[in-house]
């Protein structure tokens, strides 16, 4: 079933990805939701829509991977801190519990 191999993190550089319906049909799941997954997947550079021909998966280097990342990380420190301000928590609080969930891991 292709849509197994998609999650086995199995797929090289320019290979295809499986039709957005097909994909859909294996995993029982709404075509919408397989394409905005396939829209997010390309917006962050992971995969290209190729015209008429569905699409590929792009090359990766360890740099563009960590930058990713690196962006979910701040996108979720900035949701954090405006959280926090909302609530009241001071900068020393926010930090304290930053350091403490670090100590968890």
């Amino acid at each position: 079933m292709q849509g197994q191999k998609l999650f086995s993190a199995s797929l090289s550089k320019g290979e295809f990805l499986p039709s957005i319906r097909g994909l859909a049909k294996d995993l029982k799941i709404s075509v919408i939701t397989t394409m905005k997954a396939y829209e997010q997947l390309a917006d962050e550079g992971l995969i290209t829509a190729a015209q008429g021909k569905g699409f590929y998966v792009n090359a990766q280097d360890s740099e563009m991977i960590k930058e990713q990342h690196l962006r979910k990380v701040e996108e979720s420190l900035t949701d954090a801190i405006a959280a926090a301000e909302v609530a009241g928590i001071s900068n020393d609080e926010l930090k304290g519990m930053l350091e403490a969930l670090l100590d968890v891991e």
